[in-house]
């Protein structure tokens, strides 16, 4: 089943500490790293990513980035009224739908509306976390430099060695056959 995944773009940038270096800068800048980390993360994925800003235009202003499909709200219309018009599109579509956003009262409406919620901390964990793979090489890399002694931040000492393990005794059981 196919999924919309609605980003509360103004919110992530105000609650990420990243985003909020490059607002203090231009807010253009955090609005361009936002769609670069979402244009990579999802680029494989068949999910419909939309990033919805604030806008003051008289009309909504709609555009795409390759496949991240970008909306500024019209004048006098909050991001948090689209996202909740988008969500209810998606459910009578029969789509899926994931908001990122901290704000409750979007999220109460789009939970209303079938959707699920999850918070702008976990979307930028992901935009910032490596590809699967890499991660479980990287920890097998790690693992092996420990094991064969050739990590110099790795010192023995400091974790319990779970190599050696001694041998318990049993017990006889009284209930054994002679």
């Amino acid at each position: 089943m196919s999924c919309d995944i609605l980003v509360d773009g103004y919110n992530v940038i105000k609650n990420n500490l990243m985003f909020q270096m490059l607002e203090i800068k231009h807010l253009e800048l955090a609005r361009a790293q936002l769609i670069k980390q979402l244009k990579n993360r999802y680029r494989h994925a068949t999910d419909r990513v939309i990033v919805v800003f604030d806008g003051s235009d008289a009309r909504e202003q709609v555009s795409h980035d390759e496949h991240i499909r970008i909306i500024f709200s019209r004048h006098g219309e909050t991001a948090d009224s689209v996202m909740v018009r988008l969500a209810a599109e998606a459910r009578a579509a029969g789509r899926i739908v994931r908001l990122y956003s901290d704000d409750g009262e979007v999220r109460q409406n789009v939970v209303e509306q079938g959707g699920s919620t999850h918070t702008t901390r976990q979307l930028t964990t992901q935009l910032t976390a490596p590809p699967r793979d890499i991660e479980i090489r990287a920890r097998h890399r790690q693992a092996m430099r420990r094991m064969y002694g050739i990590d110099p931040q790795y010192k023995a000492a400091d974790e319990e060695d779970y190599y050696y393990q001694p041998h318990k005794k049993r017990k006889k059981s009284p209930h054994r056959s002679k």
